[in-house]
């Protein structure tokens, strides 16, 4: 019989990989419980809430939004848990009898996060898109075995929200700088009465930052989504340009204008189309010859590697969940996905009758990299 000491000297034959996938894992899934719960706070105004008027207990949280105090209590919480919400004062380990007295506060640089619509560190959208993936899983599934897809508009007010809020301070804060570092760019937004076309608006968060960097152009929206358009109208009027920016909803194909505009905009949404050479064609005619075409998508990488980076992993993520099953719930739909490459987006291009598309240096601009076809 082996002794103590020479059992502990074998080898074993256990995967020595398998107990760290399984703390990954585990991790993972307390980061979507996060995210979740960020959802929750979010939604029912509890983090704002917190940030105007904390320290706040559970009953006072719950009056001031219209909730549940036995589900805020619980939430609070679950928060401090967490480390997104401080505890304030003593009592922090008190016994379940003083849990309803205990006050809770929203640091600052957490607030700044959670509720800061302003904020380039604004990330409390994150929850949305989650919770507008969660709801559809059955959907999903079903277009992963069948075919088809879940369409933006399946996912609803969350993910639209979500899309529009998280990329508003970029484009309302660093757009009209990073297009003036662009001279040819910047040179045809400049023309006297210049007319820009910004095809797949969205929410028009990006077409009312073209109007307020160049007041003398106008800019023109273009969006499939109607609750979209809705949005971007009523965005740009509380904004002050609503006399400046007009929107339309279309068709999948494109602008029916031909030779009209100096300029035109597509910003993260060519990867999400079904038909995106027929867009870049429709968008080819409808801007003048010397007139300057610009793409905004995903900074992923130039080609498929398995160990890529926190970009590339997210936007598999969202290609996975959100853009691939869009573009595919329209039948005969290319099915581009979120990761589009560079190479891809290039031919793109000369399909649509471009000579190519160029890198701008445009850098630091969220996880986008931006591109100028050219002609």
């Amino acid at each position: 019989m082996a002794s103590d000491d020479q059992i502990e000297d074998q080898p074993t034959t256990r995967d020595e990989g398998r107990p760290a996938f399984a703390d990954r894992v585990f991790a993972s899934a307390l980061g979507a419980l996060e995210l979740l719960s960020i959802y929750l706070g979010d939604r029912l105004g509890w983090y704002r809430a917190l940030a105007e008027a904390g320290p706040l207990d559970a009953p006072t949280l719950a009056e001031r939004t219209g909730t549940q105090e036995r589900y805020a209590r619980e939430w609070l919480e679950q928060q401090a848990v967490y480390g997104i919400l401080a505890v304030d004062g003593t009592g922090v380990r008190d016994t379940d009898a003083a849990a309803p007295a205990r006050r809770f506060s929203l640091p600052a640089e957490h607030a700044d996060a959670l509720v800061n619509r302003d904020s380039l560190e604004y990330v409390a959208p994150l929850g949305r898109f989650v919770a507008a993936v969660g709801a559809q899983l059955g959907p999903l599934l079903e277009a992963y075995r069948s075919g088809g897809g879940v369409s933006w508009a399946q996912l609803g007010d969350d993910a639209r929200d979500a899309q529009g809020d998280i990329n508003r301070p970029w484009f309302l804060q660093k757009l009209g700088q990073a297009l003036e570092g662009v001279p040819e760019v910047h040179d045809a937004l400049s023309r006297h009465g210049a007319r820009i076309a910004d095809v797949g608006m969205g929410h028009g968060w990006s077409s009312i930052a073209l109007a307020q960097a160049y007041p003398n152009a106008r800019v023109e929206g273009f969006d499939v989504d109607a609750e979209s358009v809705a949005a971007a109208r009523r965005h740009a009027d509380e904004a002050g340009v609503g006399d400046r920016v007009r929107f339309h909803q279309v068709a999948g194909e494109g602008m029916p204008q031909e030779g009209v505009f100096d300029a035109a905009f597509v910003f993260e949404a060519l990867h999400d189309m079904p038909f995106p050479v027929d867009v870049l064609g429709s968008i080819k005619r409808a801007v003048k010859p010397d007139g300057e075409v610009v793409i905004m998508d995903e900074a992923v990488a130039d080609t498929f590697a398995p160990d890529g980076d926190e970009v590339e992993r997210a936007m598999y993520g969202y290609s996975v969940f959100v853009c691939l099953p869009d573009s595919l719930s329209t039948p005969g739909s290319v099915g581009t996905g979120t990761v589009m490459r560079q190479s891809t987006l290039e031919r793109y291009a000369r399909e649509a009758g471009f000579a190519g598309a160029e890198v701008l240096p445009i850098e630091g601009f969220a996880a986008f990299r931006f591109s100028r076809l050219v002609r």
